[in-house]
């Protein structure tokens, strides 16, 4: 066992359509949208990129924050586009369901039950019922270009638990029973473009100072040092940004302030639709 408590929370996209992408989560995918918030200036943390305009910020799944891993959609006004690198594979989803409405949204199913979300996000569909007593969301899948280098930063160092194990690939996590992370030897560099996402993880408050003297010690990449983020109107939380060796972004937020910012906000979807309908950008 590592020397964290973590709990596995969200992945973040930045996307280019929100009204087609908010379509794709909630009528194809099926997911909720749990809260929704609009900021009118960028993230001190970067939480939407390297971008300083205005943004705003969906949490989408298919339950609460509390017992889900969920989807972070961030969107950049006035920025329609990304590049995309290599860094991101695919999600990995248990649901069926989700075949049957793409078939009836008519959204293409690509081989080996490849859904493409606006932007070109990869979600794996397993043809299986979905799962009520257990989160439907499978794993996040990136790539690697060192396994062993992987596997020594997010096991060793970040001390989270190896749950699989190939030749080519390895799948850690803190939890059995909830989203796992699966990293993928590509076998050549990682280039992340300017579509790279982010996966975030809780601990408790008490664990970050741990952690951030783990990665001093170690001389990892903070690309955050521990900062307060507030939320209007919500709590105040703490978070730490990391990178793993591949530059691929990680987010430790306290466990006990997220809790409370993440309760699900029922006025959301009304919000989110008229923000939509307003959006001229």
């Amino acid at each position: 066992m590592g020397f964290l408590n973590g709990r596995a929370l969200h992945y973040v996209f930045k996307i280019p359509d929100r009204k087609e992408t908010i379509r794709f989560y909630r009528e194809v995918l099926g997911m909720k949208v749990l809260r929704h918030e609009e900021f009118s200036e960028g993230c001190e943390a970067t939480c939407n990129g390297p971008y300083k305009g205005r943004w705003s910020k969906t949490m989408v799944g298919y339950g609460s924050e509390d017992t889900h891993f969920v989807i972070e959609l961030t969107y950049n006004y006035g920025i329609h586009s990304y590049d995309k690198g290599n860094d991101f594979i695919k999600i990995t989803v248990k649901s069926k369901e989700v075949l049957e409405r793409a078939k009836k949204e008519n959204w293409p199913i690509l081989s080996e039950n490849i859904l493409e979300a606006p932007g070109g996000y990869a979600f794996k569909i397993i043809d299986e019922p979905q799962p009520t007593t257990t989160d439907p969301v499978q794993k996040v899948t990136l790539a690697s270009s060192n396994l062993a280098k992987s596997i020594e930063y997010w096991n060793g160092i970040l001390g989270l638990n190896i749950f699989e194990k190939t030749d080519n690939s390895v799948t850690v996590g803190f939890k059995e029973n909830e989203a796992k992370l699966e990293l993928i030897d590509v076998g050549k560099s990682i280039n992340r473009g300017k579509a790279f996402g982010r996966i975030a993880f809780s601990i408790p408050f008490a664990e970050q100072d741990i952690l951030n003297k783990k990665i001093e010690d170690t001389k990892q990449t903070v690309l955050t040092p521990l900062i307060s983020l507030d939320t209007p109107g919500k709590a105040t939380v703490r978070v730490i940004i990391l990178a793993d060796p591949d530059g691929h972004e990680i987010c430790f937020v306290d466990d006990e302030n997220y809790k409370d910012l993440s309760q699900p906000d029922p006025h959301s979807e009304r919000v989110l639709n008229k923000q939509i309908e307003l959006d001229k950008s």
